[in-house]
């Protein structure tokens, strides 16, 4: 017997209010009230712009990473490129220029793996993935003033291993960029990403 199909309702918003706000995130305080009839005060939502990410692999098999200081975490850490999608625009347009202003490179050949919410009990956005095959350098970095960032090209097999084996660490939803285009190769069976199914 089929089990039958289930949904929870929403919750109702009474109230809205805003305490903060910037180019970055807004803060918003609601006031809902749960489908039992429990009204809940206050419940904080961050509001944020979508994000963008790439998986940067080059002809020779390796990973396109950013070494960036990242104050939240308060250490250096080496990443995907990524970055806040501002203004109109497809998210891989968005994520095109983020690579080559950051690394230089470019990739004619981009594959979107998806798309998921970044947090969703307090966040409202959400994160479009990519990969983008064949990449190479074709400029220098073009940095904000507040940017400080280095490149690195790491094997992507020796990348890979060590996501495995826990010696690097990595952002949350980049691991979820990571699983998308797991299932992207074993869909495609392209021979640039053997080295995710081994």
């Amino acid at each position: 017997m089929a089990e039958e199909h289930k949904t929870v309702p929403p919750w109702k918003v009474l109230e809205s209010k805003y305490s903060y706000r910037d180019r970055w995130l807004t803060l918003r305080s609601d006031t809902v009230e749960l489908p039992n009839g429990q009204v809940l005060s206050p419940f904080h939502v961050i509001e944020q712009p979508d994000w963008s990410t790439a998986i940067a692999l080059t002809r020779d098999g390796n990973v396109i990473l950013v070494e960036e200081y990242r104050h939240g975490a308060a250490q250096t850490v080496i990443e995907l490129p990524s970055g806040i999608i501002e203004g109109p625009g497809e998210p891989v347009e968005h994520m095109k220029r983020e690579l080559l202003e950051e690394t230089g490179f470019a990739s004619d050949e981009w594959h979107p793996l998806g798309s998921f919410f970044a947090n969703a009990p307090r966040l409202n956005n959400r994160v479009h993935c990519f990969v983008a095959l064949d990449a190479r350098k074709v400029a220098e970095p073009k940095l904000e003033d507040s940017e400080v960032i280095v490149t690195h090209e790491v094997p992507f097999g020796r990348f890979l291993q060590e996501l495995r084996d826990g010696s690097r660490t990595f952002h949350g939803f980049q691991v979820g960029t990571m699983w998308l285009l797991h299932t992207f190769a074993r869909r495609t069976r392209d021979e640039r990403l053997a080295a995710i199914l081994s």
